[in-house]
């Protein structure tokens, strides 16, 4: 009569190889779902709201004509923005 050998069965391991991994991906989960209001970088000219794309607040100006004309604030520095009706794009920065 041979006798065997018990082991562990291996779908056990392997379900708590799989709970080890998924309490360490947590972690940065959980660090993300903390803080939903994220900010999008400075040089970005748009920000994230109900995950869509809207262009950042400045003052822009539109003519009938279909020129336009705006300035933001970008720290120090004012950026200037201007197109023509005939098409012509010009944008000035001053510090």
């Amino acid at each position: 009569m041979t006798l065997l050998k018990r082991q562990k069965p291996v779908h056990l391991v392997a379900i708590a190889v799989g709970i080890g991994l998924l309490a360490l991906a947590a972690g940065p989960v959980a660090a993300m779902a903390a803080d939903p209001v994220r900010k999008t970088p400075d040089n970005f000219a748009y920000d994230i709201k109900d995950g869509k794309r809207v262009p950042k607040a400045g003052n822009r100006v539109t003519n009938p004509d279909g020129s336009w004309r705006e300035e933001r604030q970008d720290g120090d520095c004012v950026i200037v923005r201007e197109k023509t009706a005939s098409g012509e794009y010009r944008e000035t920065r001053s510090c």
